[in-house]
């Protein structure tokens, strides 16, 4: 077990790796009380995919490589979703999900 996994509230990174690690805070939010009252933010940390809370959550990811992270909604008609790929760096990384139900774009940054 690594220092990060065996912090409270920080899910741990549950796939083989062997690197070292580091933490991702994506800050979930929506500005549109529809979406919050009916849909939950699905994330995806490379492939595995999360069902999260609307607000802050922290993962456990490898700091030595590439990491892929996506954020979309869960439900058939809307999708909203958000994409990017971490390069190995920093110990601590943040990212904020947003969506706005008007549009149907989310984004991720």
């Amino acid at each position: 077990m690594t220092t990060e996994s065996t912090t409270p509230g920080v899910i741990p990174y549950v796939e083989f790796h062997t690197g070292t690690r580091r933490l991702l805070t994506i800050d979930l939010t929506t500005g549109n009380s529809r979406v919050l009252d009916k849909y939950r933010p699905v994330a995806s940390i490379d492939g595995r995919q999360y069902i999260v809370v609307w607000g802050p959550v922290t993962w456990e990811i490898p700091a030595d490589r590439n990491v892929h992270v996506s954020v979309h909604l869960e439900g058939e008609y809307l999708a909203q979703a958000a994409s990017v790929i971490l390069p190995p760096g920093e110990p601590r990384v943040a990212l904020r999900y947003a969506t706005d139900y008007v549009s149907g774009i989310g984004s991720l940054a």
